[in-house]
């Protein structure tokens, strides 16, 4: 069965962002983000990483704002006010969760709607319900239409069902499903027979942050599988929400983890700074 490699997305969706960088770097400006991380958290190490690659990749410029895990919400604000007023930075990223100690809601409240590119504002939250074009949906949600628009899917009158409620993922992917017209539910561990239920899709997206929880029998043939989750097994190996080797033999495509949707989530962040970029400068 095609399994969807995100690195082939990534691909072509590079030639794109990498055009719009140039011409913008021609109008003397050089699209830039800021990565904010709080801490020496493993994972969030790991993504800042891989989207540092990427916007080297694509021709952005990256900064990274290291807090100490100690700074207290005073100062924290304080430091994020000065990279959000910071006229040659045009995306901001905030490594989440922030330590215990600090509250990201006034964070959310401050940030410039235009630099938020991974779209944790309650602006960009409204966009998405609005169908808005001027505003960014997060990147993980994005990039599984993304991953869909690659493979050429006509998602009209499809069955879509979202397994996760998330505002990161959920929410989001399930409002950028209809706006394609795709008929979208969205399950989650309290949905009653949710294996019956998940069977019935013809695109099954899985982004419940639980290892391996779709089997088998959440599955059939024809069908397309997006997984979105981030685990580690049994065995400390990283894997999704998918149990992918009983899952992979039924249905038509599939993204594997790793390998699968991280790639392309970094790419929208790219295209996202990119296009803060243009709308920051007209």
């Amino acid at each position: 069965m095609p399994v969807i490699k995100g690195a082939q997305v990534a691909e072509a969706m590079g030639e794109e962002i990498i055009k719009r960088a140039e011409a913008l770097k021609n109008n003397g400006i050089e699209p830039c983000l800021a990565i904010i991380r709080v801490g020496e958290d493993g994972s969030q190490l790991s993504y800042q990483k891989g989207a540092v690659k990427r916007m080297d990749k694509n021709g952005i410029a990256c900064r990274i704002c290291a807090f100490d895990e100690g700074i207290s919400q005073a100062d924290f604000e304080k430091e994020f006010s000065k990279i959000n007023n910071d006229s040659t930075v045009h995306g901001i990223l905030i490594l989440q969760p922030l330590p215990k100690s600090l509250s990201i809601e006034p964070i959310k409240a401050m940030i410039n709607p235009l630099k938020d590119v991974d779209a944790i504002s309650p602006m960009n939250m409204y966009k998405i319900l609005a169908n808005d074009k001027t505003g960014f949906a997060p990147c993980t949600a994005e990039g599984v239409i993304e991953i869909l628009d690659w493979m050429g899917m006509d998602l009209t009158g499809k069955k879509c069902k979202v397994i996760g409620r998330s505002m990161i993922v959920g929410k989001p992917l399930a409002l950028l499903l209809l706006a394609r017209n795709a008929t979208v539910t969205v399950c989650h561990t309290r949905t009653k027979e949710l294996a019956k239920e998940a069977s019935e899709a013809d695109i099954l997206i899985a982004a419940a942050g639980s290892a391996k929880m779709v089997k088998a029998d959440f599955v059939k043939e024809g069908m397309t599988v997006i997984d979105v989750g981030i685990n580690v097994d049994e065995n400390g190996k990283l894997c999704g929400d998918v149990d992918f080797e009983n899952v992979e033999p039924i249905v038509e495509n599939i993204t594997p983890v790793p390998g699968g949707t991280g790639a392309v989530t970094t790419s929208v962040l790219a295209k996202h700074v990119v296009k803060a970029a243009e709308m920051l400068n007209n």
